[in-house]
């Protein structure tokens, strides 16, 4: 009994101990479980902030150096102000007046005022402007921060004035539609309409580069200026008159020297107009221009045919402000001229015609005349020879022996 208690009680002890040890091993395998668990679902807990913040956005070099330009540009031009305010306030102290109401008028007349030139060129005469006026504006940025382009012709480089060719395009399809419906309509075209563009001209080269800000080559000026004449020949062109005066200028009022003279009547009723001093290079003449005519040119008593027999070109330079105005046949021309040679005596006539047209024709035509240079003087001279030379400009063969 003793052997067999004793065996017992040393099973039950080991029993006891396997028992105790699985239940220590099972609590802390649960214990891991349970850990690694938490530590799982608080990782995402930590690291939601950091996703929910706003990464910055990049951006473009292109962006940064355009933001580095415009910050330059503005803080020029935000200086320029500030000194053409402090001259402004300077030049009305010594003209005596007050520097609030001190216009650019008022500026332009103090500096001619206190700095007389008689320099002929204008860019060498002292000028003080706002520098709005003085320095061109600069383009917008054509791109956002991440390097986009907002115009659909940036990769043109010439996005503008692309666009503006368009524009052209869309005007003459609604012109054309218009066209569509009023001939339906039997309406006919108003045909004084388009006498409201002869007041303005087109805007030169420089121009319509300043109006677009962009570089335009002369062939592109060419195709542009081709493209919006198709649609000033439209016959409904006066519906897209908004458009077409931004490519257009107002001609440049008369001034006090280009005053017409009335017209005179001899004894027959004949209108005439007299024009003495007329020159060009060494020749001297006085032109008359009587209406109702049939055409004859007289120079010193001869046709205009035998008097220029052997030179062409001069003939032509005489008919050329009749043929410009449309009064070939419609006037007679009696010129009297000396000194000078057959491109002088020309010349000479040639202006004194014009200059005696412009009470024949209206003002519009007198225009027309200025800007094709038909009223300006021409005060060219025949170069004189230089010592030393076989001419005014013309040298002697260099031989080295």
């Amino acid at each position: 009994m003793s052997v067999s208690s004793s065996i017992f009680s040393q099973l039950t002890t080991f029993r006891n101990v396997v028992t105790s040890r699985l239940l220590n091993r099972i609590v802390h395998r649960m214990n891991n479980v349970s850990l690694y668990s938490t530590a799982t679902a608080a990782q995402p807990e930590m690291q939601q902030p950091a996703s929910t913040e706003k990464q910055p956005r990049k951006i473009s070099k292109a962006m940064i150096a355009y933001l580095e330009r415009a910050k330059a540009h503005d803080t020029f031009i935000r200086q320029e102000q500030e000194d053409y305010n402090i001259g402004k306030r300077h030049l009305a102290n010594m003209m005596g007046e007050d520097p609030e109401h001190f216009t650019q008028a008022d500026v332009e007349r103090a500096i001619e005022y206190l700095f007389p030139s008689g320099l002929f060129d204008k860019a060498a005469r002292p000028v003080m402007k706002p520098p709005q006026d003085m320095f061109p504006p600069k383009k917008a940025a054509e791109f956002d921060e991440s390097g986009r382009p907002f115009h659909s012709l940036f990769y043109t480089t010439k996005p503008n004035y692309y666009q503006a060719l368009h524009d052209i395009y869309d005007n003459l399809l609604k012109l054309n539609d218009l066209e569509d419906k009023m001939i339906r309509k039997g309406i006919p075209p108003d045909q004084h309409a388009a006498e409201e563009l002869q007041s303005s001209d087109w805007v030169n080269h420089e121009q319509l580069q300043k109006i677009l800000l962009e570089e335009v080559g002369d062939i592109d000026y060419e195709y542009f200026l081709s493209s919006i004449k198709r649609l000033t020949d439209h016959p409904y062109a006066n519906h897209a008159k908004d458009y077409l005066m931004k490519f257009r200028m107002e001609k440049r009022a008369l001034t006090h020297s280009f005053e017409i003279p009335q017209l005179e009547y001899d004894e027959e009723g004949r209108p005439f107009i007299t024009v003495p001093d007329c020159m060009r290079k060494e020749a001297r003449g006085s032109v008359t221009v009587k209406g109702k005519g049939t055409g004859k040119i007289i120079i010193n008593g001869k046709p205009l045919i035998n008097y220029f027999i052997k030179y062409a070109q001069s003939r032509e330079q005489v008919i050329f402000p009749l043929q410009f105005t449309g009064m070939m046949g419609e006037v007679d021309i009696e010129a009297t001229v000396r000194n000078g040679g057959p491109s002088g005596q020309a010349g000479a006539i040639r202006w004194g015609i014009a200059w005696g047209l412009r009470s024949f024709v209206n003002t519009d035509m007198v225009e027309k005349m200025r800007i094709a240079g038909l009223l300006t003087r021409d005060w060219r001279r025949h170069e004189r020879k230089k010592p030393g030379q076989a001419g005014a400009r013309r040298k002697f063969t260099w031989k080295k022996r």
